[in-house]
């Protein structure tokens, strides 16, 4: 059984910057691509970037592309979000998911997901 554990949320003003790390355990990290995904109140689970399981190969929504940056550290057994220049649309409740798959997109590629940790951007 995997578990995943985020941590790192808050509340930002616009503009500025935050990093959520996720940390796993029980199953072996190394050889999972990591997701990360962010659900806004009555909205879908949505994708926001995966990284594969070594480090080489990074996906992202183009929503997120050029101000978020995952990255990885598999010796920590961590994956970590950092997200710049943030907007109040970035609003949402962000989870990491595991172990991904040949396409890291969809929701469905995923069978492990953390509690979930609060991003709050105001204007």
């Amino acid at each position: 059984q995997v578990q995943l554990v985020e941590s790192g949320g808050g509340l930002v003003q616009a503009g500025g910057s935050l990093r959520l790390s996720c940390s796993a355990s029980g199953g072996t990290f190394s050889s999972y691509t990591m997701g990360w995904f962010r659900q806004a109140p009555g909205k879908e689970r949505e994708f926001v970037a995966a990284i594969s399981y070594s480090g080489a190969h990074t996906y992202y929504a183009n929503s997120v592309k050029g101000r978020f940056t995952i990255s990885r550290d598999n010796a920590k057994n961590t994956v970590y979000l950092q997200m710049n220049s943030l907007k109040p649309e970035d609003t949402a409740a962000y989870c990491c998911g595991a172990p991904g798959g040949r396409n890291p997109c969809p929701v469905k590629v995923y069978t492990y997901w953390g509690q979930g940790n609060q991003v709050t951007v105001s204007s």
